[in-house]
């Protein structure tokens, strides 16, 4: 069983950064890939973005991010970082952090077992 739980989340004026956090535990967390989604009122929940398993050296991009958002993982605080820069107000959401062994799914909601709560940014314009 893993467990995961978001935070970093809040108001940030657009243009501006925030940095969400993904704290995992449980067993064998270094095995699991990492993904961001976002979920706004009234939508489905999109991809953002991934990080491989292991040494992390993988990364899927959301086409909506790209060139903004990173990604980036440290197995020994077992934690997973979103450093989101350039936020737009369409970035307002509820970003969930996921965990998942699939290797053909990455990108998918499918992907991934372990969800977090989510943790709400707003962008103000």
């Amino acid at each position: 069983q893993v467990q995961v739980v978001e935070s970093g989340g809040g108001l940030v004026q657009a243009g501006g950064s925030l940095r969400l956090s993904c704290t995992a535990s449980g067993r064998a967390l270094e095995s699991y890939n990492m993904a961001w989604f976002r979920q706004a009122p009234g939508k489905g929940r999109d991809f953002v973005m991934a990080i491989s398993a292991w040494s992390g050296s993988n990364f899927w991009v959301g086409d909506s991010v790209k060139g903004r958002f990173t990604i980036s993982r440290d197995n020994a605080k077992n934690t997973t970082y979103l450093q989101m820069t350039s936020l737009k107000v369409e970035d307002s959401a509820s970003y969930y952090c996921a965990a998942g062994r699939s290797a053909a799914r990455v990108t998918s909601p499918l992907g991934y077992d372990y969800w977090g709560q989510g943790t709400q940014v707003t962008v103000s314009s």
